[in-house]
């Protein structure tokens, strides 16, 4: 009776417990960070949003020490020379514990077919060993472009999954996307 009552009282913890910032995903008890970088918090910042409803986790800002201009245009000129130069910009801070997570949701505006410099030095900051990066990217048409692929260079010992484009216009419409996708990749049902 005693095993009965304390199972009993384990089960209904693990549901009370269902709002920590620790998501429980569709596999498992895997640990899930959503890493995303978004100009001026816009787009991404709202896709990020989008799957953390979805799948639970921790949600981390990737954010440059120096902000980018505020024109647009100057953005996409100051992020095609740091593209063409290989530069790496600085971030403002780091993920406390990267090492409990096994599952990253990274995401990106698409800059020149790729994603943004900010990703890069995220992506070469840490050790992605035996962990799952699901990318989602932002776009005005240019999709996913190399953006995968080059996650992919710069962690090759992780596990990236199908990335998700999200056409940046149409984000606050996106929410049945990002689930079909999460479904897809069978990490929600």
């Amino acid at each position: 009776m005693k095993t009965k009552s304390l199972l009993l009282l384990i089960i209904i913890m693990l549901f009370a417990n269902g709002t920590n910032s620790y998501a429980q995903s569709a596999k498992g008890n895997q640990k899930i960070l959503i890493a995303y970088y978004s100009l001026r918090n816009g787009n991404t910042r709202i896709v990020a949003e989008q799957i953390q409803k979805n799948v639970g986790g921790d949600i981390f800002r990737i954010e440059t020490v120096n902000a980018y201009p505020s024109v647009y245009n100057d953005v996409t000129s100051q992020a095609r020379k740091e593209l063409q130069s290989g530069y790496r910009p600085p971030l403002k801070s780091k993920v406390k514990d990267f090492d409990q997570y096994d599952i990253i949701y990274l995401g990106s505006p698409n800059w020149w077919n790729t994603i943004a410099p900010a990703v890069m030095t995220f992506l070469e900051g840490y050790n992605f060993g035996n962990k799952t990066i699901v990318p989602f990217i932002t776009h005005e048409g240019s999709r996913l472009g190399a953006s995968v692929t080059d996650i992919k260079k710069l962690t090759p010992q992780a596990n990236v999954l199908k990335g998700l484009p999200i056409r940046g216009g149409s984000v606050n419409d996106a929410m049945s996307d990002v689930q079909q996708w999460l479904r897809e990749l069978k990490m929600i049902k």
